[in-house]
């Protein structure tokens, strides 16, 4: 591996780091868009069943806020449940908006990642068949060693560019999407609340 990382020149360097900082957003990523810990299922009924027991303390509210990103919306409207529709969905919408933010962190760098891999493996390829014309000039075709070196070091950069720019990408697209599917289900829980909590919707949840 060392031999092969040695072979494709000082440009891997950077790829490899590329690589690293990707698997490790993937990783976190994977591990922070669960939709158990995003969207936990029904908590928009036990939230209306708390309140319909008189329970809907603020205890219950800081441990909803705790316990995952809907919570976390949730109790933003929960916290101005007693004033009008308007007011509770602008505080959703306040607290929604750094939601989505939090569960957009990091992929802005993987997106880069995936654009300049390919882009350092193809300076990479320039820099090898560089130096195969700089070998050419000083000791011709006849010897295929001397040119083995420069060849190698163009293929190697360009197929780890990719290697790293492929994955990234896919799970670059992955998550967008991820985010985009949790963010309407957020939004259709949290209209739901507002609705119960506005007395329009609890014959539904009893």
């Amino acid at each position: 591996m060392f031999e092969l990382v040695k072979a494709g020149g000082w440009l891997m360097i950077p790829i490899i780091a590329c690589s690293v900082v990707a698997m490790a957003i993937i990783l976190e990523r994977l591990w922070a868009l669960r939709s158990k810990r995003v969207v936990p299922g029904n908590l928009v009924a036990q939230v209306w069943q708390y309140h319909r027991k008189g329970k809907l303390n603020n205890a219950y509210i800081t441990a909803i806020r705790d316990g995952s990103s809907l919570g976390r919306i949730l109790a933003a409207g929960l916290v101005n449940r007693q004033h009008s529709r308007e007011i509770m969905k602008e505080s959703i919408e306040e607290s929604g908006r750094q939601v989505v933010s939090e569960m957009e962190r990091y992929l802005n760098t993987l997106g880069t990642i995936a654009s300049i891999s390919p882009l350092l493996g193809l300076l990479g390829t320039v820099i090898g068949m560089i130096k195969v014309f700089s070998a050419i000039t000083i000791a011709g075709v006849g010897n295929p060693t001397v040119l083995a070196g420069g060849i190698s070091e163009a293929l190697i950069t360009t197929a780890t560019g990719l290697s790293v720019a492929i994955p990234s990408l896919m799970f670059h697209r992955y998550f967008e999407s991820r985010v985009q599917r949790l963010v309407i289900k957020m939004e259709e829980e949290s209209l739901k609340m507002v609705e119960i909590m506005q007395g329009e919707r609890e014959r539904e949840l009893e």
